[in-house]
């Protein structure tokens, strides 16, 4: 009598590597010119925010300072 072997299971890393790779594929880059300008702008919106939070924090701080006087 011949075995009948049951379909072999892929390994389940193989089949993720695989299947990343497969999406990797789908995505549609950024040019670099794409890349650096929104980075620029990811930068500059986080200046203006630190520098906001820093205003409203000095600002907070001596009003606190005034109270507990």
């Amino acid at each position: 009598m011949a075995k009948t072997s049951a379909p072999k299971k892929e390994n389940r890393i193989v089949r993720y590597l695989r299947e990343t790779r497969a999406e990797l594929a789908k995505v549609t880059w950024p040019t670099r010119e794409e890349a650096l300008r929104l980075t620029g702008i990811v930068l500059a919106t986080t200046v203006a925010f630190a520098l906001f939070l820093g205003v409203v924090d000095y600002v907070l701080s001596k009003l606190f300072a005034l109270l507990v006087r």
